[in-house]
């Protein structure tokens, strides 16, 4: 999460990682840092008064040359609330945000934090300690088997989020995860971190609000536990540790009850996936953009499935795909603030990740889910340092940049502007899938 600053235009590149997964298998974002606010152009939901599945394409509307141009229906505050993407907390384009409120389990001891990250590519809730003063005291730490402090180190591709794993009531508009585990993020000292073979992956301990751009991470991927069966018996990945008072850490196996969870699939009835419902923004950005976030598929009246198509994935998330004649391990991730690619367009001078093509790219990726129904996406390139020079947009549908991975395509935030886009968890008999 932690880039390099550079001149005015200000590109800041660093890459997140979808929390590790016990198979290896890792997802990155990109963050853009575009200092300063204002201006007068902006997206927000339409009053429609609700969704009932809407479309992922369709014309008209919108002055985007994809086509996506479905709009957001209204946040219930119920199982429905805003996304907003736009200045945040720390000024970074392309971060959609949501509030969530923390609760010590089972009481009246609550805390609501604004600016936590939406991340359809990684499964938990992760909360910087600095954001959380008002109840952290009151959460209850997680004890490893041994009886240690249960601590996590959860990997990203330029570091690692390090701190302890405790136990919240975690709600959202009017859902509630009773008891779930949950990161705190910076709240054990960054020597305290294992390092070597077994230890933390490498790169720096990003625990502040300018490592990661939010006060927070929501992680409501397909997934219902961060690592799985693979660390129920073995300490896997190097990813959980008992502590002794916050220190002398070592690996140990961790059972799904304790394991840092999706609060999204501890819901009682609303709790089979989410819908990411963003609006259509201006091919040169907008100021801002207001969407909806709803819980459930299928389960109420606003997140019925209709006018979308089903791809299959596998359990995390990935399905297969083609572009310019090359294979992919393809995902959707509006954890990434751009979409993340292998090419040869020209890199922002001075950064090490962001496209600055010397015009406009319409492109276009082949998915095929894993039932056989596949599609042609549309997607647009545009040149970063452009995009971003009058510092006063924070949503973009055009960003892009190079993947460290050469061997996978993410569609980030840009994707989901302009569509309805479902993702459905694994459930025993519903393998995951993603809609649009």
């Amino acid at each position: 999460m932690h880039g390099t600053t550079l001149s005015h235009p200000a590109l800041s590149s660093s890459r997140r990682g979808g929390f590790a997964r016990w198979l290896g298998v890792v997802c990155l974002s990109v963050m853009l840092a575009a200092c300063g606010g204002g201006g007068d152009d902006s997206s927000s939901s339409s009053s429609n008064g609700g969704s009932s599945g809407g479309s992922g394409g369709g014309s008209g509307g919108s002055s985007s040359t994809s086509s996506a141009n479905a709009q957001p229906g209204s946040p219930n505050g119920t199982n429905a609330v805003p996304i907003n993407v736009n200045s945040g907390v720390a000024g970074f384009v392309n971060i959609p945000n949501v509030s969530v409120t923390v609760c010590a389990p089972g009481s009246s001891v609550c805390q609501t934090i604004d600016n936590i990250q939406v991340d359809t590519a990684s499964f938990g809730l992760r909360i910087l300690g600095s954001a959380a003063q008002n109840v952290l005291g009151s959460l209850p730490n997680a004890r490893a088997s041994n009886g240690g402090q249960l601590a996590e180190c959860a990997g990203f591709a330029d570091g690692y989020t390090w701190g302890t794993v405790r136990t919240a009531d975690v709600k959202i508009g009017t859902e509630v995860a009773s008891g779930v585990p949950l990161q705190i993020i910076g709240d054990l000292d960054a020597s305290a971190a294992p390092t070597g073979d077994n230890g933390c992956p490498s790169g720096s301990d990003e625990n502040s609000i300018a490592d990661i751009g939010a006060n927070g991470i929501l992680g409501i991927g397909t997934q219902t536990y961060d690592c799985g069966n693979g660390c129920v018996s073995t300490p896997l990945n190097a990813m959980y540790f008992s502590c002794t008072n916050g220190a002398n850490c070592t690996g140990v196996a961790v059972p799904l009850a304790q394991q840092v969870t999706n609060p999204v699939a501890k819901f009682p009835v609303d709790n089979n996936g989410v819908i990411v419902q963003l609006p259509p923004v201006s091919d040169s950005g907008s100021a801002s953009a207001t969407g909806v976030l709803i819980f459930g598929i299928g389960t109420q009246s606003n997140n019925a499935v209709a006018n979308v198509t089903k791809y299959g994935t596998d359990p995390y998330g990935d399905l297969n795909g083609t572009y310019k004649g090359k294979s992919y391990t393809t995902f959707f991730d509006t954890g990434s603030n751009g979409n993340f690619f292998q090419d040869s367009f020209p890199l922002c001078s001075g950064s090490t990740a962001f496209y600055c093509p010397t015009s406009s790219q319409s492109l276009s990726t082949t998915i095929k889910g894993t039932e056989g129904n596949s599609a042609v996406v549309p997607f647009l390139l545009a040149n970063a340092s452009t995009l971003t020079q009058g510092k006063n947009k924070f949503a973009f549908n055009s960003l892009g940049g190079q993947l460290g991975m050469a061997s996978y395509f993410d569609f980030g935030l840009p994707f989901f502007f302009g569509r309805h886009v479902y993702v459905g968890y694994e459930l025993p008999n519903n393998p995951a899938y993603v809609a649009f």
